[in-house]
């Protein structure tokens, strides 16, 4: 009995930690190259097995019956060996109408572009054809039939009220991408991502600048596994299932990260805080050491600020598309923006708050040597706490006191956007 999943790379999936928390089997990450899969998909060497970019249309000359749904997608991602016989369902239409349903979006009389032209793509027009969207475009990079371009769509499709991304723009290890820039278009409602890693994608996370809705592909990723089980195992599962191990992988899988001014605790209360989550901690300043092989303060004077915050955004970029951290962060981090969002991808950030009395100076510290310097510092920032920080905690109590209000903040997080 073989369960597993079939792709190109399938470095960044989480389905072998959902099916086996849904099932009582072994599932496995089948990475194959397009010369490989015709010889996998011939011997067939599976009981089932899920399939994903880019093989969701190739699949279906090596079936013997596909469902009447997965037959009108044009798109198959569940498939069951029986006797020898291969037969084909598509369970990411269930899955992304799960998603829709789940954060109530209204998609009846809308206007919507998706992103894509692949077998995600056909899944997703399904559902938002038969949940009554008012017109739907689909957006590729290059010319396809029945597609617009994305030229197209920011001189003519500005209006558009809901975008779905299909693509893996945006996805583990490539983070820090965007499909299409959400700000061009001034009507627009909610964004979706079938990216599910990381948490965040730049389209949500700029989606979420905008004020609009935003959704990730966490929940339809465990949606469409809970159909697939169903099939696999004939079996019925309930829909329970699916918001407490989406709760689980963003629990397990997402990082916390402590901003604030140097001297505000971050680093006392993130050791405390991982131990406690049972996380790895990581302090961003000790990392730019390594890199720098000497103090701060010398590489300071040496190369001069501008210089060590492209070292710190280097250090960001390498821990964002990490998870399971705490990640305690040097004072200036927040000074790029970009550093934040990246942070944010996969990571929920808390603003650890001290009164500017207790703030550290000094003692190496190049933008602040005294207390005075520290208070104007402070002030200055303050902004940029507010706009990066999802939550607020003030450092005024004991270090279990603020380990135990970090780590309630941190699990009270409902979902990631």
């Amino acid at each position: 009995m073989r369960y597993g999943l079939i792709g190109e790379k399938l470095g960044h999936s989480f389905s072998k930690i959902i099916h086996e928390q849904l099932a009582d089997y072994t599932y496995d990450l089948i990475p194959l190259s397009k010369e490989e899969f015709p010889d996998f998909m011939q011997k067939r060497p599976f009981s089932a097995i899920n399939v994903t970019i880019p093989y969701k249309e190739a699949v279906i000359p090596y079936l013997y019956q596909i469902e009447e749904a997965a037959k009108k997608i044009g798109a198959v991602n569940t498939i069951v060996n029986r006797n020898g016989q291969l037969y084909g369902y598509n369970t990411d239409y269930f899955g992304f109408r799960y998603m829709l349903e789940q954060h109530k979006i209204a998609v009846q009389n809308k206007k919507v572009l998706i992103l894509g032209n692949g077998g995600a793509t056909k899944a997703v027009y399904a559902v938002l054809q038969d949940m009554g969207a008012s017109e739907i475009l689909k957006v590729y990079y290059k010319q396809a039939p029945d597609t617009i371009s994305y030229d197209c769509c920011y001189t003519t499709h500005t209006d558009a009220q809901i975008i779905v991304n299909t693509t893996p723009v945006g996805m583990y290890p490539n983070i820090g991408k965007s499909p299409i820039q959400v700000s061009k278009f001034p009507k627009l409602q909610t964004v979706v991502d079938v990216v599910y890693n990381p948490l965040r994608t730049s389209f949500l996370l700029e989606g979420q600048a905008c004020g609009c809705t935003c959704i990730g592909g966490l929940e339809m990723l465990v949606a469409q596994a809970k159909y697939a089980v169903e099939i696999f195992l004939d079996k019925k599962i309930e829909n329970d299932a699916i918001q407490q191990l989406v709760q689980n992988i963003i629990q397990s899988r997402s990082n916390l990260v402590l901003i604030g001014m140097s001297g505000c605790g971050k680093s006392t209360i993130g050791a405390a805080v991982a131990k406690r989550l049972n996380k790895t901690f990581v302090d961003t300043d000790a990392c730019i050491l390594e890199k720098i092989k000497m103090s701060i303060a010398d590489y300071f004077a040496k190369y001069g600020e501008a210089a060590f915050r492209d070292i710190e955004q280097e250090v960001i970029a390498e821990l964002s598309g990490q998870n399971d951290l705490v990640i305690s962060t040097g004072g200036g981090v927040v000074v790029r923006e970009e550093n934040i969002w990246q942070l944010k991808q996969n990571g929920f950030v808390v603003w650890l708050r001290r009164d500017p009395a207790f703030l550290e100076s000094g003692n190496g510290r190049p933008l602040v040597p005294n207390a005075e310097a520290a208070k104007q510092l402070y002030q200055t920032r303050i902004p940029l706490y507010t706009n990066a920080a999802e939550t607020v905690i003030d450092n005024d109590a004991d270090i279990e006191t603020i380990a135990t209000a970090v780590v309630e903040a941190y699990r009270k997080q409902s979902h990631f956007c």
